[in-house]
């Protein structure tokens, strides 16, 4: 089966979107809406930039432009040019109320909506499509599936209808599941999906079906939510198999939410930290080596992990030990077991070492750390 690659060009805009070269994050701006405040936005923004980040997905929320008209479109242009400035794309997914949502007929509240996201961003240059829906499979809003489904074809047609601008920014609609695409083709320029299959296998069949549809209707397609860790959807495989598939995708999400889906899902902490190295990694197109041919670590190989054992030991053994030195030796200890990939990272031992650095001497904590860091060691002295 040929992979169809469509490239369309966006001549009136300065970012061209070929979208199987896209490598977005999606953004949960939304969860800001109400209290923007754009020094936030152009540093996360930035943190994107830095894992080369070309395109972003950010809902819009229909509540925030109701509360605040004004301040709405301040933020929402102010969203916009940050993207250009960064050569980041911008693809807005938009949302509605359930009053927009059980409006009859012509539309009237939802025909202003969208009007008014035209009239704000429409001519702006990082804008490169428009995603009319999300998910309406799910039923949002309180409407079955079928009624959902069908809202998501009006809005695109709307927008397709009121968008007057040449070129027109192409929509689409993002679909839970791939297997939705080809029935709805019509309404949209470009088809997309969402990806949390568990396995490389479940991944590699949406890849085909939708490539596959794609072919069909001869029309692009992009997968606009991958990665999560509470799914058995980890973001580097997910990142690895759609690359390989030259498919456009965005990862969910690019930043760490306390009290939302940070738990299970984002790239980087506030301060620009992150939780695993491999999903920045893999967005630079840095992948793990699972095949037959590795080179493990030799962690022994120079004596340290056996010295550290032993001198670990010497320091439990002795109750007037200096505290400076079981710091010296936890460090060496968590050191040697992250940088030799021998325990899991969820809670890093440096972290822990650091913190005891940081706080009040604990003598009592730091006995029961440097016990837990030699005894983790100890099955990998060679000597």
């Amino acid at each position: 089966m040929k992979t169809l690659i469509l490239l369309i060009v966006l001549a009136a805009k300065a970012l061209a979107t070929d979208f199987s070269t896209i490598r977005g994050v999606d953004y949960e701006a939304w969860a800001n809406w109400t209290n923007y405040d754009p020094q936030v936005t152009e540093r996360d923004l930035g943190y994107a930039k830095r894992i080369n980040v070309n395109q972003i997905r950010v809902f819009i929320p229909y509540r925030a432009y109701a509360q605040d008209h004004a301040a709405f479109v301040t933020n929402l242009v102010h969203l916009a040019r940050t993207c250009r400035s960064l050569g980041i794309g911008l693809m807005p997914v938009a949302t509605y109320s359930k009053t927009l949502f059980d409006e009859p007929a012509p539309y009237p509240l939802s025909r202003a909506w969208v009007k008014t996201l035209l009239d704000t961003i429409g001519n702006e240059p990082a804008l490169t499509g428009w995603d009319v829906f999300n998910e309406p499979e799910l039923c949002w809003e309180g409407g079955d599936e079928k009624s959902s489904c069908a809202r998501a074809r009006v809005m695109a047609g709307i927008f397709r209808e009121l968008d007057t601008r040449q070129p027109r920014t192409p929509v689409t609609i993002g679909w839970a599941w791939a297997s939705s695409m080809e029935q709805n083709a019509d309404v949209v320029d470009v088809l997309s999906y969402h990806d949390y299959m568990s396995t490389r296998a479940g991944i590699r069949r949406n890849i085909a079906a939708a490539l596959a549809c794609a072919g069909k209707v001869n029309k692009p397609v992009i997968c606009t939510e991958i990665g999560c860790t509470g799914r058995a959807n980890p973001y580097d495989i997910a990142i690895e198999e759609y690359s390989k598939a030259r498919v456009g995708f965005y990862v969910w999400e690019l930043m760490i939410v306390r009290g939302g889906w940070g738990d299970i899902h984002g790239i980087f902490y506030p301060d620009g930290t992150v939780r695993d190295p491999s999903i920045a990694a893999a967005m630079l197109g840095i992948f793990r080596n699972r095949s037959a041919d590795i080179v493990p670590e030799f962690p022994d190989r120079e004596g340290w992990v056996t010295r550290t054992v032993a001198d670990g030991t010497k320091w439990l053994d002795n109750t007037n030990a200096p505290y400076a030195d079981g710091l010296k030796l936890a460090e060496d200890a968590a050191n040697l077991l992250e940088a030799n990939q021998l325990v899991p990272m969820r809670e890093l031992p440096t972290r822990r070492v650091a913190l005891l650095r940081e706080g009040a001497k604990d003598p009592g904590e730091l006995r029961e750390l440097l016990t837990k860091l030699a005894n983790e060691l100890k099955p990998y002295r060679s000597q």
